[in-house]
């Protein structure tokens, strides 16, 4: 953003100055001071600050939808591994993605903008790197909001039909058995409707995301009940639900628990997503941070109440793994309830929580579109960077991640398997994002860390080893197929979609890029002790 901001590109980073740019005390405790430091990083404030600390929260909850996620990918831990890789396997990520969101919560605390990892990546970097290190980490953070909110929908046209035909027309036929031009059809209504939601309704999103916390408890606790209570195809027992471990993919034993965690990645994947919505929070330095760590205890709470009870009725899993829609919750409902009516209404508020998902999906990707395109770090950028007014939104960048994924919602028709491509992509270019500002820190000493509002001191050093170590694990993992042989038809598209990303974004860095980029605007020094004097 050129106008009214002075580009600094010289300037030296925190790394090499040894401090940060917001050493001092500041009052960030109400709007007017939030959008102060905004101004202090080099932005102008252009929307309005209506979420409060638990609005947040609940926003960050919504964005991985716990127990939606995990009931639309649970075929992967199934054919991963079984019961094993279902609760130990959602644990585990769960433990490893707190690690993430406590590592980024540290950062955020310092630098809470809309560019999110983003930003914090150029600030951190030494000076040398800093432009090659924000492209990188701006397009793999805004490609993988658009590729998980495209998951996301993509999913819950699948789930949506899998609900229908818990209804049968005859034994083992479903009422809807939707060819591949109907499910997408469904796709591209339901992304119609989340993004008309989310750009007419923008004032009233933070209810809807309080509404969703309370929905999700309600249906939770109809799902455990009856499951249990009814468990018309009788109970497996606790050595089975905790103990038993059957891999199915034709990987070895090891590599296939490990290709089975895609299913909890999936659905943990958002974590830093919300840093995106920083400058619409009221005090982002401290409201972020806990808002995306405690979403993950959270979160992990809830899929264990999830997963326990569906694992205690789970039955035929090779019966499930052979479902041509690739859903298998709807069919597990159906058997612990003994009736399709029953069924369906267990699996309504799942259906309901996948469409607010979606909403906070797609809000997340016009602000994280928007926070690159306003540096130039996207083609037509001038275009992409507009705030409409009337609406108080980045309503041209929401039209642009809507349209990409629209035209990627294609590969459907060539692929039986494109939402694993899809949530792959999501999974790999997100974590390749949070990656970026962590590792930068971390190798710069975290010295920027003790000024911010959320230093967790040595556990955030264990924190930052364990996250980086995962990215390393993740990125390869999950371009690998979900099982053997691979033929045509359920090769994993991941590593295409992913390479064609990267393409792009390197062929517009030396097309463009390379000469003109300098990446996030800063204000000058006498601007910043303006701020930190608390005039």
């Amino acid at each position: 953003m050129e106008p009214d901001h002075l580009h600094n590109s010289g300037s030296k980073s925190p790394f090499e100055t040894g401090k940060s740019k917001f050493d001092g005390e500041l009052d960030h405790s109400d709007p007017a001071a939030a959008n102060g430091l905004l101004e202090s990083l080099g932005y102008e404030p252009e929307l309005t600050r209506n979420r409060s600390t638990l609005q947040v929260a609940f926003m960050s909850f919504v964005l991985a939808s716990i127990p939606y996620g995990l009931a639309t990918t649970f075929f992967y831990p199934l054919v991963g591994g079984g019961p094993v890789n279902i609760i130990w396997g959602w644990l585990i990520v769960s433990l490893i993605i707190l690690c993430v969101a406590a590592s980024l919560g540290e950062i955020t605390s310092v630098y809470p903008t809309a560019g999110g990892v983003y930003y914090q990546s150029f600030m951190l970097s030494p000076q040398k790197y800093q432009r090659i290190v924000a492209w990188i980490c701006g397009w793999s953070y805004v490609v993988g909001n658009i590729m998980i909110t495209l998951a996301v929908n993509f999913g819950s046209a699948q789930f949506i039909i899998a609900c229908v035909n818990v209804f049968e027309s005859s034994p083992g036929v479903g009422i809807f058995e939707a060819t591949t031009y109907q499910t997408f059809l469904i796709f591209l209504a339901i992304t119609l409707l989340c993004n008309a939601v989310s750009s007419l309704g923008n004032r009233w999103l933070p209810l809807l995301d309080t509404f969703a916390i309370f929905w999700t408890l309600v249906g939770l606790l109809a799902i455990v009940i009856c499951v249990l209570v009814i468990a018309k195809s009788g109970r497996n027992s606790g050595a089975y639900v905790f103990g038993h471990f059957e891999p199915q993919s034709g990987w070895p034993k090891g590599w296939s628990f490990c290709v089975g965690l895609l299913h909890a990645a999936y659905a943990t994947s958002s974590t830093g997503m919300v840093i995106s919505m920083c400058e619409e929070v009221q005090d982002p330095s401290r409201q972020v941070p806990r808002a995306i760590v405690g979403t993950i205890i959270l979160n992990t709470i809830a899929g264990l109440i999830f997963l326990i009870p569906i694992v205690f009725v789970l039955h035929d899993s090779a019966d499930l793994i052979a479902l041509a829609s690739g859903q298998p919750i709807p069919t597990i409902m159906k058997a612990a309830i003994g009736n399709s009516t029953g069924a369906f209404l267990l699996l309504l508020p799942l259906a309901v929580l996948a469409l607010l998902c979606g909403i906070g999906c797609t809000t997340a990707v016009s602000r994280s579109v928007w926070a690159f395109a306003r540096d130039g770090g996207i083609p037509f950028s001038k275009y992409w960077k507009q705030v409409n007014q009337s609406m108080g939104l980045p309503f041209n960048a929401m039209m642009l991640g809507m349209a990409i994924e629209i035209a990627l919602g294609l590969i459907y028709f060539g692929s039986s398997t494109a939402f694993n491509a899809f949530s792959g992509v999501g999974v790999i270019t997100l974590t390749v994002s949070y990656a970026c500002p962590i590792a930068v820190s971390f190798m710069g000493g975290r010295k920027h860390i003790k000024n911010g509002k959320f230093d967790l001191g040595k556990l955030g050093i264990f924190c930052n080893i364990i996250a980086l170590a995962w990215s390393l694990l993740a990125v390869p993992l999950f371009c690998m197929p979900s099982y053997l042989p691979v033929t045509a038809q359920t090769v994993n598209y991941a590593p295409v979609v992913f390479v064609a990303f990267i393409m792009i974004a390197t062929l517009w860095y030396w097309v463009w890029g390379r000469k003109k980029y300098v990446g996030p605007p800063t204000a000058d020094e006498a601007v910043i002790d303006l701020r930190l004097s608390g005039a």
